[in-house]
C-alpha cells in the first residue's frame, strides 16, 4: 500500500501509522495507537529480562602453601558455589620470593580443578597475572 493512503487511513480513524518491521523489504508497518505499541514493546522486554539468568563469579582465594583441611574447605565452597549456578574464579596468591615457584601454584590450581570436575569444567586455564594465578571454572 502507499504511504500516503495509509497515512490518510490512520489519521481517519485517529490512529498512527507504526513501522513495526523496518528491516525487511518492503517495510511492514500497522495502523494502531503509538503509545500501546510502546507500553506492550517495555511489558515484553521487562518479561525477557525477568527470564535472563544472572551469573555471578565467586571467588577462591589459596596460597600455594596450604594445608589440607583449609584445601577441603575451598573445595567444599567452590562445589557449593558451582550447584548454585556460579561462575568460579580460583586465584593463588603468592607472597615475596613463592612467585618463583609458580609450579606449586600450577599443581594446586590443577588438583583443585580435578576435585571440582563432577560439578564444573575449567573455563581459563591457571595463568600467572602480577604476584597471583588465576583460574576460571565455570557450571556443568
Amino acid at each position: 500500500m502507499n504511504i500516503n493512503d495509509a497515512l490518510k487511513i490512520a489519521q481517519s480513524k485517529n490512529l498512527d501509522l507504526v513501522n513495526v518491521a523496518p528491516s525487511v523489504k518492503p517495510p511492514v508497518c500497522r495502523i494502531m495507537d503509538y503509545g500501546k505499541f510502546r507500553y506492550e514493546q517495555s511489558k515484553r522486554e521487562k518479561e525477557a529480562r525477568k527470564k535472563q539468568k544472572i551469573l555471578t563469579i565467586k571467588e577462591i582465594k589459596l596460597r600455594p602453601n596450604i594445608e589440607e583441611h583449609d584445601f577441603r574447605v575451598k573445595v567444599k565452597n567452590g562445589q557449593r558455589f558451582l550447584k548454585n549456578g556460579d561462575k568460579v574464579k580460583v586465584t593463588i596468591m603468592f607472597r615475596g620470593r613463592e612467585i618463583t615457584h609458580s609450579e606449586l601454584g600450577k599443581k594446586l590450581s590443577e588438583r583443585l580443578a580435578e576435585e571440582l570436575s563432577e560439578c564444573g569444567v575449567v573455563e581459563k586455564k591457571p595463568k600467572v597475572e602480577g604476584r597471583n594465578m588465576v583460574m576460571v571454572i565455570a557450571p556443568k
